[in-house]
């Protein structure tokens, strides 16, 4: 039972995981266009890009986490 809401929760994490590194700009995204160098000098995107770099180190500790438990737990 508490493998398989630990298995419920990982596949969720991964998901979102996944969906976090697929939204976040490159670094090198906007290098390449005036309006692009623009908004990198403007920063703005700079809060958005901020608030999915900290979930993602949320979601990526939390799915290390989970992975060592249900390792533990098998």
């Amino acid at each position: 039972m508490l493998t398989n809401v630990f298995t419920a929760l990982y596949i969720l994490i991964c998901l979102g995981l996944i969906a976090t590194v697929l939204l976040q700009s490159g670094r090198s995204a906007s290098l390449g266009t005036i309006a692009g160098g623009a908004q990198s000098l403007f920063g703005k995107k700079k809060g958005l890009d901020e608030k999915l770099g900290r979930l993602t180190t949320v979601l990526a500790v939390t799915f290390m986490l989970l992975t060592i438990i249900l390792t533990v737990l098998h």
